[in-house]
């Protein structure tokens, strides 16, 4: 692991029993009660740390730099939430709650910034000003605990976000960097067909829903085939057909439930107002009702080019170009962008923690993830780092990118 700091190394055994211990004890999103108090619990045992709860399950911990020049506050956010899904047991310390798993990496995510809030705790002579660390609860379920966050206040004063994301796509220490947009739009609609059920030797007396949701789906799917230049990324994906009770029955309705990701207020627009025209065509041609429930959810994450500029520069002064990755847009989507909704500075790193010979190669959201547990110092490091550059007593990096806005 070289390019890393002694400080981190000598913290590596600690991050990794506190990484342990949260997959252990999954809890998924909004239900992350004894999460939260075991987080509170071991930061409230740090000295020169302040903690607030400021949702149920969402607490921030602030920490005052001592070193002299013009202060200003630095946000780093962490999601703690798990996936309501079961584990499949690879691990001695797989998840004891059943129906809750670690399979997205937010118990490291949450491990790396609980141990850099300690080394920022007993370096405050590094930094000028505060750092406000955001345990963030319910990233994984829209509305999701960032805008909760938000509107309680949390963030207020906060000249600039970080955060970052373990991912399993990329090999362990990769330092994915972006300027702009990184993180898809993610809506969400659901359909109801209504037809007139009937016994199914007699479907001329009826109004067939599963006819209509059959063409409804097959049409959808040209809104990105037909209806999207080549150049752009849209994914449209129905997910979920419900209907029926019975082979020999004609239903009165049909339910589907569907995600889009997009990029850009236009395309996305553009999506959901094709959505609508096709479920009206297929309504009128099949005489039946369809009815569209859309959920606009989070926006994209878009990374400022200043912060960005500083990450490349400290993941090329510790690591070399070995370690530096540049980015394309990525389709999964992030409510950390709730925390840049009102102009504020954000950078979003992709960190690889993935690594074939040691097992860690299944997807995200998948019953079988494993996390590569090195690529956790990477994170700290970087959040540590991270700090000190936009602390450092002049501000420099923090102006630029506030100009920018």
């Amino acid at each position: 692991m070289e390019g890393l700091s002694q400080e981190v190394l000598q913290a590596e055994r600690s991050l990794i029993i506190a990484r342990r211990r949260l997959h252990e004890h999954a809890e998924i999103s909004f239900r992350e009660y004894e999460t939260t108090l075991w987080l509170e619990t071991q930061l409230n045992a740090i000295p020169n740390v302040r903690t607030e709860r400021v949702t149920k399950t969402g607490v921030i911990a602030k920490i005052e730099g001592t070193k002299p020049g013009t202060p200003y506050t630095v946000g780093i956010r962490a999601d703690i939430d798990a996936l309501p899904m079961q584990e499949e047991p690879i691990e001695p310390f797989c998840s004891k709650n059943d129906g809750a798993m670690h399979s997205c990496g937010h118990d490291g995510h949450a491990a790396i910034l609980l141990t850099a809030v300690r080394l920022l705790a007993e370096s405050r002579d590094t930094f000028c000003g505060e750092v406000r660390c955001f345990f963030q609860h319910a990233e994984e379920l829209p509305p999701g605990g960032a805008i909760e966050m938000v509107r309680a206040g949390a963030a207020k004063g906060v000249d600039v976000m970080l955060a970052l994301h373990l991912s399993s796509n990329f090999p362990t220490g990769a330092h994915g960097v972006k300027n702009g947009v990184l993180t898809a739009n993610v809506d969400s609609f659901g359909v109801v067909v209504r037809g007139k059920g009937g016994h199914c030797a007699f479907p001329e007396q009826c109004k067939d829903p599963v006819v209509a949701a059959a063409a409804f789906i097959l049409q959808a799917q040209t809104i990105v085939a037909r209806r999207t230049a080549a150049r752009e990324s849209v994914a449209l994906s129905i997910c979920e057909v419900h209907g029926g009770t019975a082979y020999n029955i004609i239903p009165n309705e049909v339910v589907l439930n569907a995600s889009v990701r997009t990029f850009g207020k236009e395309q996305r627009r553009k999506v959901r107002e094709a959505v609508h025209k096709i479920a009206e065509g297929v309504a009128t041609a099949n005489d039946v009702m369809i009815d569209i429930d859309w959920l606009e959810s989070y926006p994209s994450v878009e990374n400022d080019a200043a912060l960005a500029g500083m990450a490349r520069k400290l993941i090329l002064g510790r690591y070399g170009e070995e370690k530096l990755l540049e980015m394309e847009p990525i389709m999964p989507g992030e409510d950390f962008s709730y925390f840049l909704a009102d102009g504020t500075p954000g950078f979003f790193l992709e960190l690889g923690s993935g690594n074939a010979d040691k097992g860690c190669a299944f997807p995200h959201h998948n019953s079988k993830y494993r996390m590569d547990e090195d690529a956790l110092a990477y994170g700290v490091q970087f959040e540590l780092d991270a700090v000190r550059a936009l602390l450092d007593g002049t501000g420099r990096i923090i102006g630029e990118a506030k100009r920018s806005k």
